[in-house]
């Protein structure tokens, strides 16, 4: 898949016959892009893709990783080109790209970000599952919080494409994946090397280099970054990272196999949220810190492999992973709360071998003359853990909480049938059945256990159209999310054993409903509404005393998202979401209704310019709308607007450079609120107040890139 130079359009392509080589018959939702042909640079062409972007060159992607027809009004595909086009502060927030996604920070730049969708505080990913090129990134029972998904290991400019869907209406999404599901597929070929170097403000410097060559029947793609950044903090963050691809690949998308392998260190300084009164009262200023010596490191290290395989059948799709992850995490978040005299800092610790993959196959085949495919798919992973939690002062451990080891394995087996009934009708219907075994093994004996449970969810989607550039969706489908195991067997706390818990469960359901419009009638526009609601048993929260995400009351959320794409010509391209949600705890209790950290409103708005070389540039504004902090909704988060620019020019020798600016305005804005007590030294007991992380002041970063 080519990387396209303008906003995706989602059009029903005319059926097609099934030739020898045995692809598909079913016609389905095409990706195709706005501008002319020729605006949009084919795999190995050469041509700078018409996108805002210094570093990105094309080339192609996906081998066995073909992605899926788009069968929802809020599903969709977004190309490399695209999210190379966006400014932005830390490489997560690419995926800002998907409508109504806000991609954020609370911590040091090398811990994972925070995730907002559809009215959800999903915390480092509590229910959206995020996938690169095949491989989970969310953790399970992870040391921080569950779904922990760190993409600091993402090189955005080897983006190929992303997949995006909301809600759990999809057989091929599980665990984490009510709120949506993101999957991003890595480039196997460029279309030329690149070489790339940035320097910013507050001490911002990053290096780097791509290229790909052919060996024997297929070809090697390599890529190298190198990162340093401060930040604006009084305690300089001092992130140190690298990051590194290596991927061979054969064939196509339908008869083709890729192996890559992946390796990511960082480490990390980190200005945690920092309560209103130390601020307001002088003790430290808006970028300061009550503890200096916060932060962590991570490594991350993967091989994986995908083949994909056609014959008279249809086609057979297969996958396998291995990651060995480490992390260590230091906060301290309520100060003297807990212990007036050594603080309250402690060190989180995961430490994990994970493994798994995904089989699938596609049949084409008729039913009474109409045209039907059923896909069958079987999916596994094991993660084998030692996850800890210990008391520190300065990073030197004064007890140790709990030290645990966990064994956690699960299997899920999908099936879904697709018909078309007419060239206005067609149905989607499917089920998905996961099962899930643990074995925790604690150094607090009454915390040791097995557990196991499973879950079948079914999943349907109806589409009606096209009808004067119209098509309707209705999707409908059950999903759910797993808890931390250590909870589902604990029997006592772990800091005083002589008190019991009350234990969670395993997996907690939730069901999901869409109808949605998309319209093409105006060239070059495509606009898409969608009405959503997503009950929940119950809903993970974040904990300000721990740092942790716990099981909490069940919630129900109601939902309008409107999404807009239009390419007004091959190099001037406009874009604009809304996401409007009402989020309720579905019981009734005292301390009220409203989920804490839940957003209401969520909006952004942009424009790309640029046509392969000259001039290009873009702008985008971020609008993060204000958020009940607890329950009764008397304390509300400020609302939060970015405004971040790019310029830049290409020139014919293949040399570009950009610039960007982050905070326009300089919006004196938070990232992230939250209300919890903390107790601040002198303090005869703790408070109640905001904490809040600090959006970065006016930032500029300048890349020099090269083509050869």
């Amino acid at each position: 898949m080519a990387a396209a130079a303008c906003a995706l359009c989602l059009v029903p392509a005319a059926p097609r016959a099934q030739p020898a080589g045995g692809e598909l018959a079913l016609s389905e939702i095409a990706v195709t892009a706005e501008a002319p042909p020729a605006a949009a640079p084919g795999p190995g062409s050469g041509a700078r893709p018409a996108a805002a972007s210094a570093g990105y060159v094309g080339g192609l992607t996906g081998i066995g990783g073909a992605l899926r027809p788009v069968e929802a009004a809020s599903a969709g595909v977004i190309t490399g080109a695209q999210v190379n086009s966006r400014p932005v502060t830390r490489p997560g927030e690419v995926l800002e790209a998907v409508p109504g996604l806000i991609v954020t920070q609370h911590s040091g730049e090398g811990k994972a970000n925070q995730f907002f969708l559809r009215g959800f505080n999903l915390d480092h990913g509590t229910d959206i599952a995020i996938h690169l090129d095949g491989m989970p990134v969310n953790m399970r029972t992870h040391a921080h919080g569950q779904g922990y998904a760190d993409l600091n290991v993402l090189i955005p400019e080897l983006v190929g494409a992303v997949e995006f869907h909301k809600g759990p209406y999809f057989v091929r999404d599980g665990d984490f994946a009510s709120a949506g599901s993101v999957r991003i597929d890595y480039l196997d070929t460029l279309a030329r090397t690149v070489a790339l170097t940035s320097v910013g403000s507050f001490g911002y410097r990053r290096g780097l280099g791509m290229a790909s060559v052919p060996l024997g029947a297929g070809n090697l793609l390599v890529a190298g970054e190198a990162q340093t950044y401060d930040g604006p903090w009084d305690v300089p963050d001092r992130l140190a990272k690298l990051n590194g691809v290596a991927r061979y690949s054969q064939g196509t998308a339908l008869d083709g196999l890729s192996v890559t392998g992946m390796a990511y260190w960082g480490r990390w300084n980190a200005t945690n949220q920092i309560p209103e009164r130390a601020v307001a009262q002088g003790i430290i200023g808006r970028f300061g810190t009550l503890d200096p010596t916060d932060g962590g490191d991570t490594g991350r290290f993967s091989l994986s492999g995908r083949w994909s395989g056609t014959d008279e059948t249809g086609v057979t799709r297969a996958s396998a992973y291995v990651v060995r992850y480490r992390m260590n995490l230091w906060n301290d978040f309520t100060y003297a709360l807990n212990d007036p005299v050594n603080g309250d800092q402690f060190r989180q610790r995961d430490d994990r071998v994970l493994g798994g993959g995904e089989v699938s196959h596609v049949f084409q085949g008729e039913l009474a003359g109409l045209p039907m495919e059923t896909e069958i798919g079987l999916q596994t992973r094991t993660d084998a853990t030692r996850v800890g939690l210990l008391n520190t002062t300065n990073r030197l451990t004064r007890s140790t909480v709990r030290d645990d080891r966990v064994l956690e394995a699960s299997a899920a087996l999908y099936a879904e049938n697709r018909i078309r009934w007419t060239d206005w009708l067609r149905t989607s219907v499917g089920v998905r059945a996961d099962g899930y075994r643990a074995d925790v093994r604690s150094d607090t004996p009454a915390n040791s256990g097995r557990a196991r449970d499973g879950i079948v969810n079914p999943k349907l989607g109806l589409v009606l159209g096209p009808w004067a550039e119209t098509e309707l969706y209705l999707n409908y489908g059950g999903g759910f999310h797993s808890n931390d195991v250590r909870g589902v067997v604990a029997r006592v706390d772990p800091a005083s054993p002589l008190f019991d818990v009350a234990r969670s469960p395993f997996l907690v359901p939730s069901t999901g409903y869409e109808v949605g419009i998309r319209n093409r009638s105006i060239a070059g526009l495509e606009t898409a509404l969608a009405l959503f609601r997503l009950d929940f048993a119950s809903e993970n929260l974040f904990q300000g005393d721990s740092g942790t995400t716990e099981p909490s009351r069940p919630t129900r959320r109601f939902g309008l998202e409107w999404t807009n794409r239009y390419a007004l010509t091959p190099w001037l391209r406009l874009e604009g979401d809304l996401t409007v949600t009402n989020a309720r705890f579905a019981d009734r209790d005292p301390a009220g209704r409203r989920v804490p950290d839940a957003p209401t409103t969520i909006a952004s708005a942009g424009i790309t310019l640029g046509e392969g070389t000259g001039w290009f540039g873009s702008m985008r504004l971020r609008y993060f709308g204000p958020r009940p902090l607890i329950e009764d909704n008397s304390v509300r988060s400020r609302p939060t607007a970015l405004l971040n620019g790019r310029v830049g020019y290409a020139f014919e020798s293949g040399i570009s450079l950009s610039l960007d600016v982050l905070n326009l305005t300089n919006a004196r804005a938070d990232q992230i609120t939250y209300f919890y007590a903390s107790r601040l030294p002198g303090e005869a007991e703790g408070v109640a107040d905001r904490h809040v992380h600090p959006v970065e002041p006016t930032a500029v970063r300048l890349t020099l890139a090269g083509r050869f």
